[in-house]
């Protein structure tokens, strides 16, 4: 069994910390910390670094724990302290604005339509403060109103886009390394088994078959800028300046 390092075990007792400590005082942190659509009113830039502490439930919490001191534990080895907070919360910081950035673009997309079938802004703002909606005038499904609606109102928290990043960088760092899933238990490389997680993220981000509610645009973001910065470090690592 691995070792915690340092910074791990410190990120897994806040992250529990966060978890517990608001149940137990019944504090309710969602409105200052998980990450809001930038058009609402509970926004707040910091939220791109607090989501990364926040969770929606135990197993939620556990699965982030475990993919953050499985993978995570031989890159800060390999790192080192620093680069490895560093990217870390790259990753999850650059996870946030991309998933804010496609939730732009599905929601401006909707906020078009709207504008198109004649709804004026205040209107537009009523539904998304209420949900409620005349059908009888605004001819787009209730699945695109639904979505419209959870785009505006739905926060986002948990660290899966940082953990995505450490899972690319492992994989980078250990291409040979062989994994499976709970599901199927059959070992694969790890050069083989990240990109279909990362692939299928993406495909049930585009789809309408995604189960439950998971930003699977948060992964694929924190997937992208953990690839960046440890095939960058990779690529110099023997460079002399």
């Amino acid at each position: 069994m691995q070792k915690l390092t340092p910074v791990i075990k410190h990120l897994i007792i806040v992250n529990v910390i966060l978890f517990f400590g608001p149940i137990v005082l019944k504090l309710d942190l969602t409105n200052i910390f998980a990450l809001h659509f930038p058009k609402n009113e509970h926004f707040g830039f910091w939220q791109y670094l607090t989501h990364i502490f926040m969770h929606g439930s135990e197993f939620h919490l556990l699965f982030n724990m475990y993919g953050l001191w499985a993978f995570g534990t031989p890159l800060e080895q390999m790192w080192g302290k620093n680069k490895f907070l560093f990217f870390y919360f790259s990753a999850g910081i650059g996870a946030g604005l991309i998933y804010t950035l496609v939730n732009y673009y599905q929601f401006d997309g909707i906020y078009e339509q709207l504008v198109n079938l004649g709804v004026s802004s205040s209107d537009i703002m009523d539904i998304l403060k209420t949900g409620r909606y005349n059908d009888s005038l605004i001819t787009l499904s209730h699945e695109t109103m639904s979505e419209f609606y959870s785009l505006y109102n739905a926060p986002a928290v948990g660290a899966s886009g940082a953990i995505y990043g450490i899972l690319v960088a492992f994989g980078l760092a250990f291409p040979n390394a062989k994994l499976a899933m709970i599901f199927f238990p059959v070992p694969i490389a790890a050069k083989y088994f990240i990109p279909l997680i990362i692939a299928s993220d993406l495909f049930f981000g585009m789809t309408k078959y995604s189960v439950g509610n998971v930003a699977h645009f948060a992964h694929v973001g924190g997937a992208i800028i953990g690839f960046i910065i440890a095939w960058y470090w990779k690529k110099n690592q023997f460079r002399v300046y």
